[in-house]
C-alpha cells in the first residue's frame, strides 16, 4: 500500500511578505482557493493509499490540523520536528512509522508547496514508479524542463530501467545559463523534483549504509515519541542529536539503486514571485493580478493586493505584493534576493518576517489593528465552540467589546455571558478566560493596556490544545 508522506515544514521566505515564519507559502491559497497543502493532499484522491503522514514544525502544527480538518483528512497522522533536521531525518522517520504499520509499505514523499497542474500525469508517473519501487529502487520524479532555468538542480539520465524509468547517473547542482541551455540540448536531463517514492525499507537499509547515526537516532526519536491531540511527538533529546542532511546528499547522490521516472506535468516549487507569475493566468499586458488593482500603460507585472488598492503608471517586470502591515516593490529578475530583506529583517530585530499582523490559533485568529505606548487593540475571531486558555498577565489588564455572537467570560470566580454590544473588564493578575459557546464565529474588539503587551506575557492554567 501506497503511503503518502508530506514534508509540511519550512518557512518559504522567498515569497515574503505574505509567506512569514509562523504563516509560510505551503498554508497559503497562492494558486487557486485551496492552499498548497491542501491541493497537495487532494491530487492524491485517485490514487490508492493508506492514511497520509504529515511531517511538520511545533509552531505549524495547529495550522496542518486545521486545513487537514477542512479537506476532510480525519485520519491523517501530524508527527512533529522539535527542531528541523532536514529531509533525510525526516523521510527516516515516515519510514520506520510506516514499517511499523506496514512491513512492505511504499513510501511517496511530496512537499507541501509544490504546483501540478496535470493531475492525471502525476498519477502515471506515480504508477509506473511503483513497479521500480516494488523492486528494491530509490526513484525521484524527473521534470522535464520547459526551458533552461538555473534555479533547479538537475538529474542526468542514464540508462533504461523497466518500460518508463531511467537509472540515475549523477545529480548536478544549479548550473549557470549557458550549462543550463546545453543539458536541455541533449535531452538527458531533468529538473530535481525533489519528490520520491520508494519502499520504506529499502530507504532504511541505504541510509544506514551511509549515515547510520541518522537511523539510530531516528529509531530513538520515535521510541520515545507520545500521541498529543492528533500529534505524535518526537523525544526532542533523540532527535537533537540527529545528524542533519539532505536525502539527496544523504542518500541520493551516494546509491547504486538511484531511478528517476520523468515528470511531465505542469510542476512548479513556486520558488518565487517570479515563479508565481509565470504560472499565473495574465492578462495581454502580461500582468497577473489578484486584489483590487489598478493599471495604466503597465506591462509584465505581478501584483498581489490583500487588503487595499494598489494602482500602477508606466512601468513593468515588477512584483508588487501588499499585505497589512508590509509591501514589496522588486523587479522581476531580482525577486531571488527577497531573502536578503527577511535577512535584515531578522537582524534588526524586527517582527514582520515572523508573523502576519493577522495571527491563527488554534481557536481563531487575532489581528492587531493597533498599538502604541502601553496600549494594543485586538480584533478577535473565536471560532465555535472554541476556547482560549484559562490565563492570567503580569502586566496588562484587558477591556472585551463583542462585536456579533456571545462569548462566555471566565473572569475570576465569576463566570457570565457576554452579548453583542456589550463588554467587560479584566483587570490586571485575574485570571480568565474567553470561549465562544455559540453556533456562529464570534467576534470582538480586545484593548489592552499595561507596561508590557508581549504575547509571551501569559500564565496559561488550562488549555484544551495542550499549550500549557
Amino acid at each position: 500500500m501506497l503511503t503518502p508522506v508530506i514534508m509540511a515544514g519550512g518557512s518559504g521566505s522567498r515569497l515574503w511578505p505574505l509567506s512569514r515564519q509562523l504563516h509560510p507559502k505551503q498554508f497559503l491559497p497562492l494558486t487557486g482557493k485551496l492552499t498548497m497543502l491542501q491541493e497537495t493532499l487532494q491530487r492524491l484522491a485517485a490514487l490508492e493509499h493508506s492514511a497520509p503522514l504529515l511531517i511538520g514544525n511545533e509552531e505549524h502544527r495547529f495550522l496542518i490540523a486545521e486545513q487537514l480538518r477542512q479537506q476532510g483528512f480525519h485520519d491523517a497522522r501530524i508527527m512533529l520536528e522539535p527542531e528541523g533536521r532536514n529531509t533525510a531525518p525526516a523521510i527516516a522517520l515516515a519510514a520506520l512509522q510506516a514499517m511499523a504499520e506496514e512491513p512492505e509499505a511504499l513510501l511517496l514523499v511530496l512537499a507541501a508547496d509544490h504546483l501540478i497542474q496535470d493531475v492525471h500525469a502525476f498519477h502515471s508517473s506515480v504508477i509506473q514508479a511503483q513497479a521500480l519501487a516494488k523492486q528494491g529502487h530509490l526513484v525521484t520524479f524527473g521534470v522535464v524542463p520547459t526551458h533552461p532555468e538555473t534555479g533547479y538542480g538537475y538529474i542526468q539520465r542514464g540508462e533504461t530501467q523497466g518500460d518508463y524509468g531511467y537509472r540515475v547517473h549523477r545529480f548536478v547542482e544549479k548550473p549557470d545559463r549557458d550549462t543550463a541551455v546545453s543539458y536541455l540540448a541533449t535531452g538527458d536531463y531533468y529538473w530535481n523534483s525533489g519528490m520520491f517514492l520508494f519502499q520504506a525499507k529499502s530507504y532504511l537499509e541505504e541510509l544506514e549504509r551511509f549515515q547510520p547515526a541518522m537511523v539510530e537516532a531516528c529509531r530513538a526519536a520515535l521510541a520515545g515519541a507520545n500521541q498529543d491531540l492528533d500529534f505524535i511527538r518526537l523525544d526532542a533529546e533523540a532527535f537533537k542529536a540527529c545528524p542533519e542532511d539532505s536525502i539527496d546528499y544523504a542518500v541520493m547522490e551516494r546509491t547504486e539503486r538511484a531511478s528517476v521516472v520523468p515528470l511531465d506535468a505542469g510542476w512548479s516549487d513556486i520558488g518565487s514571485w517570479s515563479a508565481l507569475w509565470e504560472v499565473s493566468k495574465r492578462d495581454e499586458q502580461g500582468n497577473a493580478c489578484h486584489g483590487d488593482v489598478l493599471m495604466e500603460d503597465s506591462s509584465d507585472l505581478f501584483i498581489h493586493a490583500d487588503h487595499r488598492l494598489v494602482a500602477t503608471i508606466g512601468v513593468e517586470n515588477l512584483v508588487v505584493v501588499e499585505t497589512k502591515d508590509a509591501v514589496l516593490v522588486a523587479h522581476k529578475g531580482r525577486v531571488q534576493e527577497v531573502k536578503r530583506i527577511v535577512e535584515r529583517l531578522k537582524s534588526e530585530g524586527r517582527s514582520e518576517h515572523h508573523n502576519h499582523r493577522e495571527v491563527y490559533r488554534p481557536w481563531g485568529v487575532y489581528d492587531s489593528i493597533e498599538n502604541g505606548h502601553r496600549y494594543q487593540v485586538k480584533r478577535i475571531t473565536v471560532k465555535p465552540g472554541a476556547k482560549l486558555s484559562v490565563q492570567m498577565h503580569h502586566h496588562r489588564a484587558e477591556h472585551w467589546v463583542v462585536v456579533s455572537g456571545t462569548a462566555k467570560v471566565t473572569n475570576g470566580e465569576k463566570s457570565y455571558l457576554v452579548k453583542e454590544d456589550e463588554s467587560t473588564y479584566i483587570p490586571l493578575g485575574q485570571v480568565h478566560a474567553l470561549e465562544n459557546p455559540g453556533k456562529i464565529p464570534l467576534e470582538l474588539i480586545e484593548v489592552q493596556s499595561g507596561s508590557y503587551l508581549g504575547e509571551d506575557d501569559i500564565v496559561r492554567f488550562n488549555d484544551r490544545y495542550g499549550r500549557c
